[in-house]
C-alpha cells in the first residue's frame, strides 16, 4: 500500500551493479510529470547523467563520489525557465523570470516532480537518495552540463538496486508538525526534548555509523552559520536577481 511505501523510505548510499535502461528512466520521468505544478508552468528539467566521466565529476563536485559511482542512474534536477522563455518567443512576448516568486515556483515544481519520481522508483524496488551537495559547486556543474540562462540545478537524485538498507529514521512527532487554527511555538520546548531522546536512542542502536547525537544539536550546528552564500550570486548569473 502507498502508506507503507512512504513510511518505509530511507536514503540509500550504495547500490548493486545494475544500470537502468533508457526505457526505465523515461518511464520514471513520465510518471513524475503528473505531479502538481504551479499554474502548469512545469518549470523543471532533468539531466540524465549516463556519461561515466561526467557522473564521476558530478560525484566529486557534490562530495558524494561513492553514490554516483555505484548508482543505477544519476539525475540532475533543475528548475527551468528557459523553456518558458521559448514559449514566450512563440507568442512574441518577453517572459519575465527575474523574480523571487519565480525562484520559489521553480523550486517547488522541481521538488514535487522529484518526489513523484522517487515514489515511482521505490514502488519498483529501487532505492534512492537526494543529493543537495550539487549546490556546493553550481557554477562548475552548470558549465559541465551546458545549463543556459533561466536554468539552475537544485539537487541530484541517485537511484538503483540497494546494496544495503538503512533503518528508517524516526520523524518528529505529529504534534510538533500539526498546528490547529493558530501556530503554537510554546509546545516545542517539551516536544523536542522527547524527540531528542528518541533520536539519541536511534543513533546508538542502528546497524551502522552509531554515534551519540540529538536532533536539536545537529540542527543547531547545521544552521549556526549561513550555508552556501554563493547561491545568491550564482542565481543572479542565471538571470534571477530575486526582485
Amino acid at each position: 500500500m502507498v502508506k507503507e511505501l512512504l513510511r518505509a523510505h530511507a536514503s540509500v548510499r550504495k547500490y548493486k551493479d545494475y544500470q537502468l535502461s533508457r526505457e526505465e528512466v523515461a518511464e520514471l520521468i513520465e510518471t513524475a510529470q503528473h505531479a502538481a505544478s504551479s499554474h502548469f508552468v512545469q518549470a523543471y528539467s532533468v539531466i540524465w547523467v549516463s556519461d561515466e566521466g561526467k557522473r564521476e565529476e558530478l560525484g566529486r563536485l557534490s562530495k558524494n563520489p561513492t553514490q554516483f559511482s555505484t548508482a543505477g542512474a544519476a539525475l540532475l534536477m533543475c528548475a527551468d525557465f528557459n523553456r518558458l522563455q521559448a514559449a514566450g518567443e512563440i507568442q512574441e512576448k518577453k517572459i519575465t523570470i527575474d523574480t523571487t516568486e519565480n525562484v520559489l515556483v521553480g523550486a517547488v515544481d522541481v521538488a514535487l516532480f522529484a518526489q513523484n519520481l522517487v515514489i515511482a522508483a521505490e514502488d519498483k524496488g529501487y532505492g534512492i537518495c537526494y543529493i543537495g551537495g550539487v549546490r556546493n559547486a553550481p557554477d562548475e556543474i552548470s558549465t559541465m552540463f551546458n545549463l543556459p540562462e533561466g536554468v539552475f540545478p537544485l539537487f541530484a537524485i541517485t537511484l538503483g538496486v540497494p546494496d544495503q538498507h538503512n533503518e528508517v529514521k524516526p520523524r518528529l512527532p505529529v504534534e510538533a508538525i500539526l498546528h490547529e487554527n493558530d501556530y503554537d511555538s510554546d509546545k516545542y520546548a517539551e516536544l523536542l526534548k522527547v524527540y531528542d531522546e528518541t533520536m539519541k536512542e536511534y543513533y546508538l542502536s542502528r546497524g551502522s555509523n552509531q554515534k551519540v547525537s540529538t536532533w536539536t544539536s545537529q540542527m543547531a550546528d547545521f544552521l549556526e552559520s549561513p550555508r552556501r552564500p554563493h547561491m545568491k550570486k550564482f542565481l543572479a548569473s542565471k538571470g534571477f536577481n530575486l526582485k
